[in-house]
């Protein structure tokens, strides 16, 4: 069954508003808060639903983005919004590099070792700096597996399946 919030970003979170002319402080949650520079279009998870938003101006403060609305004006029109989450559609999102995966497509992937056994399911993506680790759960336990080469075999998006090969001391 297809959700249509398999098709959406998280990319921030309204943390508060930003003087009196309706600018928001987002803390992003994406990996690259420099596509903001880039956002257009985005959706606010209001109370009564989605609500599509265009940016007007963004600028960068410590570890906020400031972002002004085209649709907001005042602080009372951004108000209502402090605390929700902020996200781009799937076609609006940042294009994906060769080998690039959105987190959102890799959560649920059933997990199975390059000898056939069922670890679990991709239930997380931890982005550490050197690389990403995939959270794996099934009802025993959790298993962390780092997204290198030498562990990811495969990742077929399709099947919804991903193959790996654990290394020593994984389990």
């Amino acid at each position: 069954m297809h959700d249509v919030t398999d098709d959406l970003f998280r990319i921030g979170v309204i943390t508060s508003t930003h003087g009196l002319a309706g600018e928001v402080k987002v803390f992003p949650t994406t990996q690259d808060p420099q596509r903001y520079r880039q956002l257009d279009k985005a959706l606010i998870a209001a109370d009564q639903g989605y609500v599509t938003v265009h940016a007007e101006r963004v600028r960068y403060f410590k570890q906020y983005v400031i972002v002004k609305f085209k649709e907001m004006s005042r602080i009372e029109d951004v108000e209502p919004y402090v605390k929700k989450e902020l996200y781009v559609t799937r076609e609006d999102a940042i294009p994906l590099e060769e080998g690039e995966y959105y987190v959102a497509d890799l959560l649920g992937l059933k997990v199975v070792t390059d000898d056939g056994i069922w670890l679990g399911e991709v239930d997380d993506v931890l982005q550490t700096g050197a690389n990403d680790v995939y959270v794996v759960k099934n009802p025993e336990r959790e298993i962390l597996i780092p997204a290198i080469e030498e562990c990811i075999l495969e990742r077929d998006l399709a099947e919804g399946v991903m193959k790996v090969h654990l290394l020593k001391g994984l389990l």
